[in-house]
């Protein structure tokens, strides 16, 4: 119960690296591109092209922000439907250029303001789903500090999970979750042992891949360890890498005696 309580604070802690930091740690010749094409663009989400190991990728990531100016710009990495589709709007680029998609998870979730309700959040969210799960070319997602809910799942329908080791991924917020079973938002450490929340719970249940040990060597060998799994993806066909994503996501929650 501590342990799954220490993850979730150290997962929110306060100056803890968010997309950025990996975009600008892993790849080179970065490029931004914004908006949705539809509405406007969303800050919540950074998404662009870039170079890893000398191979151009698209990544879409989270960013919660870094100064309280930068994080209320943001919107402390809670997108609006408008991130969720121009998120898509680059992962359908990166399968018509036949590039792979890397994810970088860090949202408490997707934010729930009137604005982003009127703006259709939750089909935003239900056809980043539906997309995903049927684009041809290979998706990893990485989360790398919190991950809440719909508005991390949005971003994680992939033929691979990873998570770093004080990274936490739940269903609902440990909070939310307090206050619906226990009628007490105090209730938060015993939440936590309930959602499995930590990497090494997800790993046990065959959500997650790998568990990413965080040393101070983190990036140079994170950046080698993606550049071969994308290189073993790249070996499937279109239709493998589809049916590999649909069975990973089929096998969740299968149980068996």
């Amino acid at each position: 119960m501590a342990d799954a309580f220490k993850k979730l604070q150290l997962a929110r802690k306060n100056g803890r690296p968010s997309g950025k930091y990996y975009i600008d740690h892993l790849l080179t010749d970065f490029v931004e591109l914004h908006g949705d094409r539809r509405f406007g663009d969303d800050p919540a989400i950074i998404a662009g092209i870039g170079m890893l190991c000398g191979k151009p990728i698209t990544v879409v990531a989270h960013e919660k922000g870094g100064d309280i100016r930068d994080k209320a710009r943001r919107n402390f990495g809670s997108a609006h439907p408008e991130g969720y589709r121009k998120a898509l709007r680059q992962m359908k680029l990166a399968e018509k250029f036949h590039r792979p998609v890397l994810c970088i998870v860090d949202t408490a979730g997707a934010y729930a303001g009137i604005g982003a309700e009127e703006r259709g959040q939750g089909q935003a969210i239900a056809e980043n789903l539906m997309e995903m799960m049927a684009l041809k070319t290979p998706i990893l997602s990485l989360f790398v500090g919190e991950g809440g809910s719909g508005g991390a799942l949005a971003l994680a329908v992939a033929n691979e999970v990873w998570m770093l080791e004080n990274a936490v991924y739940s269903v609902i917020s440990p909070e939310g979750c307090a206050s619906i079973l226990w009628k007490d938002a105090s209730k938060v450490k015993d939440a936590c042992a309930c959602l499995k929340m930590t990497a090494d719970d997800l790993l046990s249940l065959g959500v997650v891949e790998q568990v990413i040990p965080e040393t101070e060597e983190l990036c140079a060998g994170l950046k080698q360890k993606l550049s071969e799994a994308f290189a073993r993806m790249n070996r499937l066909s279109p239709e493998e890498l589809c049916d590999q994503r649909y069975q990973r996501f089929r096998r969740l929650g299968v149980f068996g005696e």
